[in-house]
């Protein structure tokens, strides 16, 4: 299983390289005060902490990559060119779980496009993630669109609070339009129709689009029509789904984001979205951008999108392998025709003892389909 996990982590890495991203390796483990900077902070009670016993300040396992990215970006890469596309993989530690992710412990491979705020460029993250998935012949692919910042613009313009808010989060969260309708609020009627407007993309963008929606958020929606159509043109057979008010698990995004799935397979196979780096913006996306916008942009930190994958998931959704040629051999073939066998997809595994006539039955042991007889491979029968 983890050589399964290994080779298949290096076939995604592959494709990110292949779309112009660079692999980057960040610590497992780096202070509490830059851990917990920019993205990190919201991860904060996500992450198990400890104390350097050398300078007594705390330190913190990452509970995820991308906010690491996030800060080596605008510190060490601060004067590389913009964007800036950079991918990872690597182990990360959570201190609970959720009910789509109970694990603690697994590993992410992901990748971050940091300095552009074009559509195109969550386009760019979505097309590739999906063709990462497609490349490991993953079928039944989906993705779910949603804009984690709408629920908690309309509750905090909801004018309620106490019970009153936590009732109309609670009926917002079960997706309760009815329960939302009941509560009195200004905001009632706009999220019972944001909530009308889930389902797959053909008709919750329509629905979408006929929400009266306050003018600092019309953008946020025509940003998600236009992605849409973007990943349409290239991925035509894609199937798309929409969830405006969904926020679990996007603690940092702060714009459109998305969840991966496959077709009978439990759990997210990743997720993705919009979110602002830490620190100062390098000099080529200001260029970009003029005026307050841009002191705006350097204020508040980078514009980035990015997503990962979660390995367990992954590895639930990979068809069945092929079974792998394992061959027994004898101590006596030379490192030359071993290489040699190796070259043609065997798995070389050499008997030490060297004891011809016992070879077929250390083939069964060491689990080999095959072992060599004769200067030739033969295969294991339930007889050996």
């Amino acid at each position: 299983m983890a050589a399964a996990e290994w080779s298949t982590v290096n076939r995604l890495i592959d494709t990110y390289m292949g779309f112009g991203f660079a692999l980057v390796k960040p610590p497992l483990m780096e202070f509490e005060a830059g851990l917990m900077s920019g993205p990190g902070v919201a991860l904060a009670p996500q992450t198990f902490r400890l104390m350097d016993p050398v300078s007594s300040k705390m330190l913190g396992l990452r509970a995820d990559i991308t906010a690491q990215i996030a800060r080596i970006a605008g510190s060490r890469l601060q004067a590389h060119a913009r964007p800036l596309r950079l991918a990872y993989a690597g182990e990360v530690v959570r201190v609970n779980g959720t009910d789509l992710r109970p694990e603690r412990q697994f590993c992410q491979v992901g990748a971050e496009l940091i300095g552009a705020i074009e559509a195109s460029a969550d386009a760019e993250i979505i097309t590739m993630a999906v063709a990462a998935l497609r490349q490991l012949d993953i079928e039944g692919l989906s993705i779910d669109l949603c804009l984690p910042t709408l629920q908690p613009h309309f509750l905090r313009g909801s004018g309620l609070t106490g019970d009153d808010l936590a009732d109309l989060a609670e009926a917002v969260r079960r997706r309760d339009r009815e329960a939302v309708l009941t509560v009195e609020s200004p905001v009632s009627r706009v999220l019972a129709d944001l909530l009308n407007a889930s389902g797959p993309v053909s008709t919750a963008l329509p629905a979408l689009q006929a929400v009266e929606m306050p003018s600092g958020l019309k953008g946020d929606v025509q940003r998600l029509i236009s992605v849409v159509e973007l990943v349409q043109r290239d991925l035509p057979d894609l199937t798309i789904t929409v969830d405006p008010l969904e926020r679990r698990g996007f603690e940092y995004q702060t714009g459109l984001s998305f969840t991966l799935f496959a077709r009978d397979v439990r759990g997210e196979l990743g997720r993705g979205g919009r979110y602002r780096s830490a620190g100062v913006m390098g000099a080529e996306p200001v260029k970009r951008v003029e005026g307050e916008a841009a002191n705006r942009l350097a204020t508040l930190g980078e514009p980035a999108v990015g997503f990962t994958l979660f390995m367990d998931s992954i590895m639930r959704a990979l068809p069945a392998a092929d079974q792998e040629k394992r061959l027994a051999v004898p101590a006596s073939l030379t490192l030359a025709e071993r290489q040699k066998l190796s070259a043609e997809g065997w798995v070389v595994i050499r008997d030490l003892g060297d004891q011809p006539d016992e070879l077929a039955a250390f083939a069964v042991a060491q689990r080999c389909t095959h072992f060599w007889q004769g200067n030739e491979a033969k295969p294991v029968t339930k007889t050996d």
